[in-house]
């Protein structure tokens, strides 16, 4: 066996399950789980309606890099989104569909990074699990950057030693974050940037969650937009990660794409060709008009709008939590232990929530994640305010 599946931790859900397994909830009232961020909004009818008229597909073996309807339809969504020059993405090099983002930033990661000795993939702290298990499977040490309360969960990427950015081979970004829902902004990208440059590493954003945000005039800056902004008109050394789970309430599609760098994604599709993940037909007519309408996107950001204004009103007058500037994820405080705090929430109110310190890990004598606890407000309306009831509740009891 691979003996670098020794160093990767049990999965957070595994973990969590663990941690409540002994623990009998009131069953009085009903569950509800925050703990897992897997969009709950009904998906669109008319991509519904595009893979059913689709299904003929099935008879045909679909090929790496992905119909030109497709990729197309992704490139000029791109331009759209991020206000690229126009002509600037080719869909024949600069896009390529993957199945989910998930397997995509695992699978990048054993693709670009030659293997060395003392190579480095860096990631924020807390973070995707999947980067930390990318970093072990690709022969590399993970190198963490805490994003604290002081830090504005952002990256402190001056802090840095240059040591350990000639070292670094891999950059994995999620800006809107998962967990702590900060951006990153025009200058903190530039600032990256010229880091890179200097010391010629691969930035991978994972931008997932970059259509999930509350203020329509001011949609989170992606990397694509940035590299543009500070002059990569080829896109040198940046790979961006978009998925239609999050965006259209499409999680069970496994459909996404990554574009960027044509260079770079010439021999992630070279690689890809041999992993055998290429989206079945029916899955990429059903994406191109998903990328193609963002009405459906607007309405969903209605929904999570009036989730977090109503469950925000119930949760900030008890307890340390601040709005996100994106995504659907609360992050807060918690008076005592997160693991302790979790069971306590299951057991006396049937709540589940994910112990931050099961998605960080200890960096620089502190765990970024310990007194934290991540909420996916992912539920219906009516849901997430009971659940906010329930946790503000046991906030009075501690």
């Amino acid at each position: 066996m691979n003996r670098n599946l020794d160093r990767c931790q049990p999965y957070p859900f595994e973990k969590l399950a663990e941690l409540l397994a002994d623990s009998r909830p009131d069953e009085s009232k009903t569950p509800i789980k925050w703990s897992i961020g897997e969009p709950a909004h009904a998906s669109p009818e008319f991509v519904k309606e595009a893979l059913r008229n689709s299904l003929d597909g099935l008879s045909k073996y679909p090929v790496t890099i992905g119909s030109p309807e497709l990729r197309t339809a992704i490139a000029n969504w791109l331009t759209t989104r991020f206000a690229l020059p126009a002509g600037s993405l080719d869909p024949e090099k600069n896009v390529l569909p993957v199945s989910g983002t998930r397997e995509a930033l695992f699978s990048f990661a054993q693709s670009v990074v030659n293997a060395a000795a003392d190579a480095l993939i860096l990631m924020p702290n807390p973070f995707y699990q999947i980067y930390e298990g990318a970093a072990f499977l690709a022969d590399c040490d993970p190198f963490f950057l805490n994003l604290t309360v002081e830090n504005g969960f952002q990256p402190n990427f001056k802090a840095v030693d240059p040591s350990v950015w000639m070292r670094c081979q891999l950059l994995y970004v999620c800006s809107p974050s998962n967990p702590t829902g900060a951006c990153l902004s025009m200058e903190k990208w530039h600032e990256l940037l010229a880091i890179a440059e200097k010391h010629d590493f691969v930035i991978a954003s994972d931008e997932c969650y970059s259509e999930i945000y509350f203020d329509e005039t001011k949609p989170p800056v992606g990397l694509l937009e940035a590299a543009n902004d500070y002059g990569l008109s080829d896109f040198k050394g940046c790979v961006v990660f978009h998925s239609l789970s999050k965006r259209s309430n499409l999680p069970g599609l496994r459909s996404g794409f990554v574009a960027g760098d044509a260079k770079i994604l010439d021999k992630y599709r070279l690689y890809r060709t041999y992993h055998g993940c290429a989206l079945p037909p029916p899955t990429q007519v059903a994406s191109t008009v998903a990328w193609q309408d963002e009405e459906h996107v607007k309405e969903n950001r209605k929904l999570y709008r009036a989730k977090f204004d109503a469950v925000l009103d119930i949760l900030q007058p008890v307890m340390d939590v601040q709005k996100p500037q994106a995504g659907f994820y609360l992050w807060p405080h918690v008076p005592i232990d997160d693991k302790l705090f979790a069971r306590r929430l299951y057991a006396e109110e049937n709540l589940v929530v994910l112990p931050g310190s099961y998605i960080s890990r200890v960096s620089e004598g502190v765990n970024p994640g310990a007194q934290r606890v991540r909420m996916a407000l992912v539920a219906p309306f009516d849901e997430c305010v009971e659940g906010a009831k329930r946790m503000a509740g046991l906030m009075k009891r501690l």
